[in-house]
């Protein structure tokens, strides 16, 4: 008999529904394409796998997979038992492979479906803010003012939720690429032929491909991974993408300023140096030095396609006097390129200009990597530069009356090269607080002040002493002294000024933009602020002036709330920065914003994601409040995680969904880990992404200003979600307190093999620790609890607060609250999908199997505190059951459960093995290689880590 096809449809026939997990409403047109897509690459795995490792390892595969939905296991736990760990890696990579070729044919088909929906985001948003302004609810000198500072950053950050190796990413983005042309109804018998042959290789080379690491990145690496997402954006979505909002603005009379740059990018990779050891000043530079030969490169290639086009002849065509006046310099001061460009382009100004510009960029690369000087005229000095040359060759352009290809080629590249720069991104540097407390503790002993020591000081006496100091602009390591050659200067006071030396030399080389911002972690109070301003007067980088000399600030400093104490204390830890006259210069210097940083992992860990969320939500508001009091931008930095544990949910929504008035123009949101290949690995995909939050950000900072609901109303939902928070910070902190809740973690979940996983270039503790809570990142909490499905970040609490509220006779305000308050409906949309992702029937699998039965009641509370939020986010919604407006969504989750239940049962088995082993005794490497695969492969089916 043949052994069985590896093939997604199970033994009664129901095929996986293998829709998005970011939900909506699949044609069955694009569902039945989907399946077919979902078939033949299960069958092309099957047929590698048999290739590769024979018939009976087929046959088992299919056998643990029919095992896996017995209701009765004690037969795959002896089945699983009884494999060999080499014949466990085989498994493992099976169902791990089945997952990610479904992951990324779902990419392609979900790409279509969006194609093919009709009005875009953008649109349907300029649309709203065209009527606005006909019907007179919107000032067009506001919408004009709000244009010019609009910014919605992504950043992409560094942390080590990414399980996929970039070697990968890129195979199953070719899957992707074939399975996309296989549906083109005009290719040809012959090409179907070549790319079902090209479908087959690809599919091998995944399993002949190691899913794992063999070393652990550094930041370089992720850096690198960063920049092979930036350029991709760069060559393939941002250049139609910001014609379009250029083009929909048009529409309704409205020109966004030249110097706009509605859409920008930021990164972590080498500038995240809080807990990563890594991160040296010398490893930030290196960053920076890649991130710039990459920019200039693509800037190039941009550069490149464009003057193909700029074939106007002046004969045709009228030039303005400026532009012939800067060709003759540029023929100047670049002779050799004259001299071959002017027989064949002679009357052809445009691409006469943009041959000189792409020769300049490509001395600007050179220049950088060989450190020489900048040459005037042969170079460009700053992106300033390119910007003029390039907004020259526009201006000639509509002066001459040429508005179509004025608005046309030339202003996408505008666009796209504002957008990028010629570093890509903006990088950002994270330090913890302590580190500049004992900086500064080494500098003040060194000049033998104050007369108490300043490690003895207390928080106030430390705000008074570096208030003065930062107003006194007197050097504390003597005017000019280089920090490595001071004697001496303690190895706290040596690393923090090494540092600020760095980032000086870093935009002496690049510009002012490549290091713009450096956020303090463990921020408690303003000392925090001040003392690294302190730190960065002492490199140069702040100079807060005199009668004669306007101040200067090369730097911001955002302050990161991470607890919900933090975050409570947020707005009024900002009035009290703002009236330290020294810094309040220091703001206005850098143009009079303030950028602040919400971390929603720590506050989520901290008092659970009822309380997290809404103190983020009323920190917002505080926040508001201040800057607007003193004429300060506000700029919100969200640094949300990939799940809803650690703030993770559809970007434009929770957008929309911030307070009103908190969003006035720029906004930064970190995309960490497996979000940015799920957002960006696909250019439709991408598209997509960019323009929904784009949208979302143009929409909110011009339309949601002022409250749309009377302040009673407010009030009343303010007072119940103080309910629902409180109760839920309760029930969580009972939990998480209980002294037996680390082993119980520890043991139920992998968390302590994923430290083996080479997926991040930071470890997964914190140093120093005594092994508690506390010194677990907020990162392996999440990734740990969503390993064994219990999912726990994600919900736990909020069944307590939501009983809590409906027993305090608030059902029918709670049921407004979710019909017609955003963050309301947003925040419990959010849950309700991480409660139907949970299974705490696979969950009580690894309790019975892993836990010491000292510990196992605490699952009792999660079961009970489960089935308590699943009934009362169904008594809010009005459903009768979870997700019950997205079926098909509903169904995919319970079908790739069976590809999932294998993997976890598996997965128990080996941590069963691994820890039966005698203390001391390293398992084996088979062994270990499998316990790993099968959190790749789970991580792969849920679409989601940390």
């Amino acid at each position: 008999m043949a052994a069985p096809e590896f093939d997604p449809v199970d033994a009664d026939r129901r095929e996986p529904d293998p829709a998005t997990f970011a939900g909506g409403v699949v044609s069955d047109e694009h569902h039945a394409a989907l399946r077919a897509s979902v078939r033949q690459l299960a069958a092309l795995l099957g047929e590698a796998l048999r290739r590769h490792e024979g018939e009976e390892l087929l046959a088992l595969v299919e056998r643990v997979r029919g095992l896996a939905r017995q209701p009765e296991d004690s037969q795959l736990r002896a089945t699983l038992d009884d494999v060999d760990p080499a014949t466990a890696v085989v498994l493992a990579r099976a169902f791990t492979g089945y997952f990610q070729l479904v992951n990324a044919t779902e990419q392609v088909h979900r790409s279509r479906e969006l194609t093919a929906s009709g009005t875009s985001p953008l649109e349907e948003a300029v649309g709203r803010i065209g009527q606005a302004l006909e019907g007179g609810t919107l000032e067009r000198d506001l919408l004009q003012e709000v244009l010019g500072r609009l910014e919605y950053r992504p950043v992409l950050t560094a942390h080590p939720t990414e399980s996929s190796r970039r070697s990968v990413l890129r195979l199953l983005a070719g899957v992707a690429g074939v399975v996309d042309r296989l549906d083109d109804p005009r290719r040809t018998a012959a090409a179907r032929t070549r790319d079902e042959r090209r479908l087959a290789e690809l599919v091998d080379l995944l399993w002949q491909t190691d899913e794992l690491r063999v070393v652990k990145p550094e930041p370089l690496d992720e850096a690198r991974t960063a920049v092979y997402y930036l350029r991709s954006l760069a060559g393939e979505v941002l250049p139609d993408l910001l014609a379009d909002l250029d083009a929909h603005l048009d529409s309704i009379g409205v020109e966004l300023p030249a110097d706009a740059r509605p859409l920008r990018f930021g990164a972590w990779a080498g500038g995240d140096r809080d807990g990563n050891p890594n991160v040296t000043p010398q490893v930030t530079l290196d960053v920076l030095r890649l991130q710039h030969q990459s920019g200039l490169a693509e800037l190039v290639a941009l550069v490149e396609q464009a003057l193909t086009e700029m074939t106007a002849t002046t004969r045709v065509v009228g030039v303005s006097e400026d532009l012939l006046v800067s060709l003759e310099r540029d023929a100047a001061a670049l002779p050799v390129t004259h001299e071959s460009i002017r027989r064949l382009n002679a009357e052809e100004p445009y691409r006469l200009k943009l041959s000189y510009v792409r020769v300049r960029l490509l001395r600007t690369r050179d220049r950088l990597a060989r450190g020489t000087a900048h040459e005037p005229g042969r170079d460009y000095a700053g992106f300033e530069e390119l910007m003029a040359d390039l907004v020259l060759v526009r201006d000639s352009m509509l002066a001459a009356g040429d508005r179509l290809t004025g608005d046309g080629t030339i202003r996408r590249l505008i666009r796209t090269a504002a957008a990028l720069r010629e570093g890509l991104a903006t990088l950002d540097l994270r330090e913890h607080s302590a580190k500049h407390h004992a900086a500064l503790a080494e500098l003040y002993d060194r000049v033998g002040e104050p007369a108490t020591p300043y490690a003895e000081l207390d928080r106030e006496q430390r705000i008074e002493l570096l208030a003065a100091e930062l107003d006194a602009r007197r050097p504390l390591l003597g005017a000019g002294a280089d920090p490595g050659s001071v004697d001496g200067l303690g190895e706290a006071a040596t690393a923090s000024l090494e540092l600020m030396a760095a980032l000086r030399t870093a935009q002496e080389t690049y510009g002012p933009e490549v290091v713009e911002t450096y956020i303090v972690s463990m921020t408690h109070d303003i000392d925090d602020l001040l003392a690294v301003a302190v730190l960065a007067r002492e490199a140069g980088l702040v100079d807060l002036g005199s009668p004669e000399r306007p101040a200067t600030a090369r730097l911001g400093f955002a302050p990161l709330f991470e607890t919900v104490a933090e975050l409570e204390a947020a707005g009024p830890l900002l009035e009290r920065l703002l009236a330290v006259p020294a810094y309040r210069r220091l703001v206005a210097a850098r143009g009079e914003v303030q950028e602040i940083m919400l971390g929603y992992s720590d506050s989520s860990k901290d008092a659970g994601i009822a309380a997290s969320q809404w103190q983020i939500h009323r920190a917002q508001r505080a926040l508001r409040d201040v800057a607007a009091a003193h004429g300060v931008t506000l700029r919100l930095f969200h640094g949300r995680g990939g799940s809803v544990g650690r703030g993770g949910g559809p970007t434009a929504e929770a957008i929309m969904a911030q307070p009103n008035g908190s969003l006035d123009g720029p906004i930064k949101i970190t995309e960490q880990g497996e979000v940015i290949s799920d957002k960006y690995a696909l250019p439709a995909l991408a598209r997509h992404n960019l323009e929904s939050a784009l949208a979302a950000v143009l929409e909110a900072s011009v339309l949601h200003r002022s409250a749309l609901l009377p302040p009673a109303v407010l009030e009343g939902w303010n007072d119940t979600m103080d309910q629902v928070a409180a109760a839920g910070q309760e029930a969580y902190r009972a939990l998480v307190r209980d002294p037996g809740l680390v082993r119980f973690f520890v043991a139920a979940t992998p968390v302590d093999e994923l430290g083996r996983m080479n997926i991040g270039s930071r470890p997964a503790k914190r140093p120093g620790g005594d092994g508690g809570l506390e010194d677990l990142r907020a990162i392996p909490w999440v990734f740990g609890w969503t390993q064994s499905r219990m999912i726990l970040p994600g919900w736990f609490g909020v069944g307590s607060g939501l009983a809590a509220a409906r027993q305090a006779g608030r059902t029918e305000q709670l049921r407004e609250m979710y019909g017609s308050w955003p963050f309301f409906r947003t925040f419990l949309s959010n849950v309700q999908m991480t409660l139907a992702k949970a299974d705490l029937e696979i969950a009580a699998g690894y309790v019975a199997a892993l836990v010491p039965a000292e510990q196992q009641h605490l699952f009792e509370q999660v079961r009970a505190e489960h089935a308590r939020t699943v009934e009362e986010v169904l008594a809010v919604t009005g459903q009768e059951q979870l997700l019950e407006g997205s079926p098909l969504l509903r169904r995919t989750l319970a079908l790739r459960d069976s590809y999932l239940a294998p993997l976890h049962a598996l997965q128990v088995s080996l941590l069963r093995r691994t820890r039966e082993l005698p203390e001391g005794e390293e398992p084996d490497a088979d062994l270990q290689r499998a316990l790993l695969l099968t959190v790749n492969g789970i991580a792969a089916g849920l679409r989601n880590t940390g």
